[in-house]
């Protein structure tokens, strides 16, 4: 799918020197289809990586879309470049009378906390209730995928006694699910996080399916039963080396943390690590923009 951007953001050079189709709005007006309208909450401090990683996943099936960043009012982020938040980003404030096709809420470092500590939550909330009848579809990625959770229906995180850290492998519980479509039987998805959603309580919620697990890292995706929520716990959008940055970086605090589980070959660290999950990440978003937006939304947004 081209991602249609008049845009200049950095991700674009990094996306087109790996071939991922980028198209200008000249040429995207000169084509009979209406563009899929997908807005990106970034909670991430990284939000240029973060910006390249979903970007490269959204812009890659036949699919056109047109992208929207968000960023929070309460809070400014410190670690990226004021000027390019700026330039790129909008607030709620000023997107709140758009709709759109669909959503993406990304996880932020704010685990450790309550939810009602973190700084932006009653801003969260907001948008959260906002896009219940803004939003069709919207999906939720890791810190966000608890929130979201907690906010919708009242399901706790946990913490972990030591980090979840590592590419596990998953299982299909639903494969015949909309979202799961052309997955194997078994998958690779990377997880960095100290807290956890449990089993037990997605299970006894008649309102939610849960769609995909792991043995070792527990819950995955959980999807409501009309297919506008999806709650996903995993990273599948992370590069080959983020996992190993995060290592590096946390030994160089001091931190006590072990290399990343089923990632570095042999446990070495100064091996390159294989990439094991792009081709289930590139089909995760693919099925949520093909199966759950495109084939669901109307034509007409006015009409959501």
């Amino acid at each position: 799918m081209p991602i249609k951007t008049a845009l200049p953001l950095p991700a674009i050079k990094t996306l087109e020197a790996e071939n991922i189709f980028v198209m200008s709005d000249d040429r995207a007006v000169a084509q009979d289809i209406r563009p899929l309208k997908i807005l990106i909450l970034n909670l991430m401090p990284t939000k240029i990586e973060t910006e390249t990683q979903l970007l490269r996943l959204l812009g890659n099936t036949p699919l056109q879309v047109e992208v929207d960043l968000m960023g929070t009012e309460t809070y400014t982020s410190k670690n990226t470049a004021p000027e390019h938040l700026l330039a790129f980003y909008r607030t709620f404030s000023q997107l709140r009378d758009n709709k759109y096709d669909g959503m993406i809420i990304t996880g932020a470092p704010v685990e450790h906390l309550a939810f009602e500590e973190v700084f932006y939550w009653e801003e969260l909330c907001q948008i959260m209730a906002w896009s219940k009848s803004h939003v069709y579809s919207t999906f939720y990625m890791c810190w966000a995928a608890w929130a979201g959770l907690y906010y919708h229906y009242d399901i706790p995180k946990h913490a972990l006694p030591e980090k979840m850290f590592g590419v596990f492998k998953h299982y299909a519980l639903i494969p015949n699910h909309p979202l799961l479509r052309g997955f194997d039987d078994a998958f690779y998805v990377p997880h960095s996080r100290y807290a956890e959603t449990r089993r037990e309580d997605i299970e006894k919620n008649p309102e939610l399916d849960l769609l995909t697990c792991s043995d070792m890292s527990g819950v995955h995706i959980v999807a409501d039963r009309d297919c506008r929520q999806f709650f996903v716990t995993g990273h599948s959008e992370y590069d080959r080396d983020t996992l190993a940055r995060e290592y590096f970086r946390d030994t160089k605090k001091g931190r006590n943390i072990q290399p990343p589980f089923h990632y570095f070959p042999y446990d070495n660290p100064n091996a390159n690590p294989a990439l094991t999950w792009r081709a289930h990440a590139q089909l995760l978003l693919s099925n949520l923009l093909n199966y759950v937006v495109y084939q669901r939304t109307p034509y007409d947004l006015a009409m959501m």
